[in-house]
């Protein structure tokens, strides 16, 4: 019987590590868009408790995933930098965390870039304070108790930044200490390491396939995806996308404690159309591509809205100017209430934001809707849409422009 299909299986090496690093920042990015709808929601201090509270009960769940899928599980300080290396919670250069590994219990980090604080000083020190001492504390324990529950980790300095250049601009150490005392699990984590996306079943790694299999071995000072094997590489884009819908869930399930039903939909709708739009721009420019018919079918593949295939059902076919994109009424992300679940024949928003992040030109139309679900044509109109106002919110991030560059060779930080 045939495994889990992948739709990142179709790439070439070269082209999967050069799309990784995108994903992980566009995963980063989904809260420069979902952040900005719950301050309008519920304010600055209502904003923090939704972040807190849902990068809680996601990142745990993803972190132990990559750990099983790249073979470096373990109950060290080695395990957790790795985790953090692979999570979207830290997308390389964009959040440069820098590691020195003293002993399996002890350690630190400091970031010599922190896109996230570029982001949010020119907010003033209160969005610093919220983000870098009452969002850090909480779910920098939570990433790390996915290795270790008595690990913690505790501030050296962090800002707001005194002088206002200070670099390193934040330093932490991380302790493994039986003494330490777990942190309470947070209330509803169950609900996220109980979804259909925290068991799904992605393809193996192939270990015969040229390049790493896997992360043992030694802590790097980066990862450099190039050395990835393929297979490697298919496994790490379809974990990262899953990565994307899971921090969603964290998301929603905050939102939903805060208001009703339908106003919470109508956030996460907000937050996918924003995240949506940028990310589809910066596939299409990753990838070298142009802004045709063939580019929106490239880019629709490969988005990690609509990734991975196991997980969401979703066909998209091309024919010459039009591409059809077809909807299943079930899916795993149905059943979760993740982005794919967000789109319906009378909910073209984040669909439309998404292929105009392609051409703004493009446009969705509703084809046919049944009991199996519903199919939407993708044409190309005459005049340019205006981009959607979440667009723009989410395009405030240093993110939106960032570009990455080649560092090297990375280097061992541990001996193995």
């Amino acid at each position: 019987m045939a495994g889990p299909q992948s739709r990142f299986a179709d790439l070439d090496r070269d082209t999967l590590a050069a799309l990784l690093p995108e994903l992980l920042l566009c995963g980063h990015l989904i809260d420069r868009s979902g952040m900005a709808h719950s301050i309008a929601a519920f304010g600055r201090e209502g904003m923090t408790e939704v972040a807190i509270e849902e990068w809680q009960v996601a990142s745990p769940v993803y972190t132990r995933r990559m750990q099983r899928a790249l073979g470096f599980a373990g109950d060290g300080v080695e395990t957790i930098f790795k985790g953090l290396q692979l999570d979207i919670g830290a997308p390389p250069q964009f959040m440069d965390f820098r590691f020195r590994v003293d002993d399996h219990h002890h350690g630190e980090f400091w970031l010599d870039h922190c896109g996230a604080l570029a982001d949010v000083e020119p907010m003033g020190e209160d969005f610093v304070v919220s983000m870098c001492h009452d969002i850090e504390d909480p779910t920098f324990d939570a990433t790390a108790l996915a290795t270790n529950p008595h690990a913690q980790v505790r501030p050296i300095h962090r800002p707001p930044r005194r002088p206002a250049d200070r670099k390193p601009v934040c330093a932490w150490t991380v302790v493994i200490d039986p003494a330490h005392v777990p942190p309470p699990v947070p209330a509803n984590a169950d609900l996220v390491a109980g979804s259909v996306a925290a068991g799904l079943d992605l393809a193996a790694i192939d270990p015969t396939d040229e390049g790493r299999p896997d992360y043992s071995g030694p802590l790097l000072s980066d990862v450099r995806f190039a050395d990835f094997s393929r297979s490697a590489l298919v496994r790490l884009a379809d974990e990262v996308c899953l990565q994307h819908h899971l921090l969603t869930l964290g998301f929603l399930i905050a939102v939903r404690a805060r208001v009703d039903a339908g106003a919470a939909l109508e956030i996460g709708r907000k937050q996918f159309a924003g995240i949506a739009g940028l990310t589809s721009e910066r596939l299409r420019d990753c990838l070298g591509l142009g802004d045709d018919a063939a580019a929106l079918a490239t880019v629709l593949r490969l988005h990690p809205a609509l990734n991975p295939l196991p997980y969401n059902g979703i066909e998209i076919v091309p024919a010459g100017d039009t591409v059809t994109v077809t909807f299943p009424a079930a899916s795993g992300a149905h059943t979760d209430g993740t982005w794919p679940s967000m789109l319906d024949p009378e909910h073209l928003q984040p669909l439309n934001a998404l292929v105009r992040g392609v051409n703004p030109r493009f446009s969705a139309e509703v084809l046919t809707a049944g009991e199996d679900g519903w199919h939407a044509a993708i044409t190309l109109g005459d005049t340019p849409f205006r981009e959607a106002t979440e667009v723009a919110l989410t395009r405030f991030s240093t993110g939106a422009a960032f570009t990455f560059t080649d560092r090297g060779i990375p280097l061992p930080l541990t001996v193995v």
